[in-house]
């Protein structure tokens, strides 16, 4: 075990898909406390360009439709397939909850560094779901830069992707790195 709490939350945060959800709800309540670590996430200027669009029970289905609906939509005869627009629309509703991720771009920093606070935003909040039992990942299919309209986002704003949110029904597993060693160089 960790020496601290904290760091192993870190380390053994994973990605966990939808058939990897058990079908116990997640509560509003836990959902709040995801998103609270997401608000304090670094950003220059004080920008917070993060936006969450949180879509539970109802809420999922109509996601679901909206994604199945754009795939049908923009998708070339020749590479449509029926499983794939089935998929696209079972992956929210596959889940307990899914946040739409929305970068809100302030005009007052580079793009960029709205880019990495929101990222931060989100890592905030995959950290904070392993913390409390909590599994999910970050999809970022790219039929998102479609879903402007139905998220009824404004023009300076672009969604990065949904969250889909879940219980695990696994265990947790040691996570797969390659040392350390082969990514830092030291100038002393």
């Amino acid at each position: 075990m960790e020496r601290n709490k904290t760091l192993h939350d870190i380390k053994y945060r994973r990605a966990i898909f939808q058939n990897n959800f058990t079908q116990e709800p997640v509560t509003r309540e836990d959902i709040l406390t995801l998103l609270e670590a997401a608000d304090a996430a670094p950003t220059h200027k004080r920008t917070q360009p993060w936006r969450f669009i949180v879509f539970r029970e109802k809420g999922l289905l109509r996601l679901g439709q909206e994604l199945s609906r754009i795939y049908r939509e923009i998708t070339p005869s020749e590479k449509y397939s029926t499983k794939t627009e089935e998929n696209m629309g079972s992956k929210a509703t596959m889940s307990q909850s899914a946040i739409a991720i929305v970068v809100n771009y302030s005009g007052d920093v580079p793009e960029w560094e709205e880019l990495a606070a929101t990222a931060c935003a989100v890592q905030n909040m995959w950290i904070a779901a392993q913390s409390i039992g909590l599994g999910g990942y970050w999809a970022s299919p790219g039929l998102i830069q479609h879903i402007g309209p139905f998220l009824e986002l404004e023009p300076n704003q672009t969604c990065l992707g949904f969250f889909y949110l879940g219980h695990p029904s696994a265990d947790e597993r040691e996570p797969v790195r390659s040392p350390l060693t082969e990514k830092v160089r030291w100038e002393e």
